[in-house]
C-alpha cells in the first residue's frame, strides 16, 4: 500500500465499483446520495457487540470492558444489550479477550442483530433458524428466550455447522436442536413427515452481500446482475418453503445483507401475490427507509412499502433489509 495514500482512497483503487452497481445504486439513492453511500463503504464499521445475557448482565458486561479500558456505550435504550465499543482496541483484543472466549459478548455488527429484534421470541415459543450459521441470531434468539421453548437451527454446510456448534457451546444455549438439510429440502421434509408448526421463524437468506461492503470490499468486485437474479431464486424458493411451515397467526422475518430489489421486496411481493400474508410494520430505534414498490418499470404490491431498507450512511452500520410477515391462512400452502 502506498503510504501517502489513504487506508479509503487504497481500497477505492483497488476494489472499484462497477458502473452497473453505480447505476442501481443512483436509481434507488439519486446521484448525491449514491455519493455517500460509496464513500462511507470504504471505511470500517465500528466495533459492536451484543451481551450474552444467558451469562452476564448488560451492567456488569459494561463494568468489567469499561475496568479495561474499554469505551462502552449503549445506543438503544430499549436494548441495553447492544454496545458499541470505542476505537482504541489493539488487533484481535476484542475477539481474544477474556469476556468473548467465556460467551460474554458475541461480536455482532448491529445491523445483523435487527431480524431477531423484529421477530421478538418468546420463552416457551418453538422457533425456526433456516439458514443458522454461524450462530448469531440463533445465540440471540436463545437469550431472548431465556434457553425456554425450542430452536431448530438448520444449516446446509458441514463447516459451518462446526462453528454454529461452537458458538452454541460457547454461549451457553441449550434449548437449540441443530439440523443439517438444505434450507428447501429441510422444510419439504418437515412438512411431510412433521405435524409441528412453528410459531416464529427467521429466514436470514444468503445473498450477494451489497450491504457488506465496508467489512468485505472485495464484494465490488464480485458484484455482477447475473449473480442477483441466480441467488433470488434460491432465496424465493427458501421463502415460500419456509411460510408453510409457519403455523397460522405465526410471524416470519425476511432478511438480507443486500440492497438490490429482486433480492428483497420482490421476494416479500412474491409471498403476498401467492399466499395469505401481509407484511406487518417494524418499529426499531435506527433511521429506516420505506420499502421500494416501484424497480425497473415493474410495480410491486403497495404491502412491501412496510419492509425496512438499512442504509450504511444513515446509522453508520452495514446495509440490511428486514420485512415481518405475518400468515393470515394456509392458503396456498398445500403440500
Amino acid at each position: 500500500m502506498d503510504k501517502k495514500k489513504s487506508y479509503p482512497e487504497y481500497l477505492k483503487e483497488k476494489f472499484p465499483p462497477k458502473e452497473g452497481f453505480v447505476e442501481r445504486m443512483e436509481a434507488l439513492l439519486g446521484k448525491e446520495e449514491a455519493k455517500e453511500f460509496f464513500e462511507i463503504s470504504y471505511t470500517p464499521t465500528p466495533n459492536s457487540i451484543r451481551c450474552n445475557t444467558l451469562k452476564i448482565s448488560p451492567d456488569e458486561l459494561k463494568e468489567r470492558l469499561e475496568e479495561k479500558g474499554w469505551k462502552i456505550k449503549q445506543p438503544f435504550e430499549e436494548f441495553p444489550e447492544v454496545m458499541v465499543v470505542g476505537p482504541g482496541l489493539k488487533p484481535g483484543e476484542l475477539g481474544n479477550s477474556r469476556e468473548h472466549l467465556m460467551g460474554q459478548f458475541y461480536v455482532q455488527e448491529i445491523s445483523s442483530m435487527l431480524p431477531m429484534l423484529a421477530l421478538g421470541p418468546k420463552a416457551g415459543e418453538i422457533i425456526l433458524d433456516l439458514c443458522a450459521s454461524p450462530g448469531s441470531k440463533t445465540t440471540q434468539a436463545a437469550a431472548m428466550m431465556e434457553n425456554q421453548g425450542t430452536i431448530i437451527a438448520n444449516e446446509v454446510n458441514l463447516g459451518r455447522i462446526g462453528i454454529l456448534n461452537s458458538n452454541l457451546e460457547r454461549c451457553g444455549v441449550m434449548n437449540t436442536i441443530v439440523t443439517r438439510k438444505e434450507g428447501v429440502a429441510f422444510c419439504e421434509r418437515m412438512l411431510k413427515k412433521s405435524k409441528v408448526r412453528f410459531d416464529k421463524i427467521l429466514v436470514d437468506a444468503p445473498c450477494s452481500g451489497e450491504g457488506t461492503l465496508r467489512k468485505s470490499p472485495k464484494t465490488f468486485l464480485m458484484w455482477n446482475p447475473h449473480m442477483i437474479k441466480k441467488i433470488a431464486r434460491t432465496q424465493r424458493k427458501l421463502a415460500e418453503s419456509a411460510i408453510k411451515l409457519l403455523r397460522i397467526g405465526g410471524e416470519m422475518i425476511y432478511s438480507t445483507c443486500t440492497l438490490a430489489p429482486e433480492e428483497d421486496e420482490m421476494i416479500v411481493d412474491h409471498l403476498i401475490k401467492n399466499f395469505d400474508v401481509e407484511v406487518e410494520q417494524i418499529k426499531l430505534p435506527l433511521k429506516f427507509r420505506c420499502g421500494v414498490c416501484e424497480w425497473e418499470g415493474k410495480s410491486l404490491d403497495k404491502g412491501v412499502e412496510k419492509c425496512l431498507r438499512l442504509y450504511p450512511q444513515d446509522n453508520d452500520t452495514d446495509g440490511f433489509f428486514v420485512a415481518k410477515i405475518v400468515k393470515k391462512s394456509n392458503k396456498g400452502c398445500e403440500i
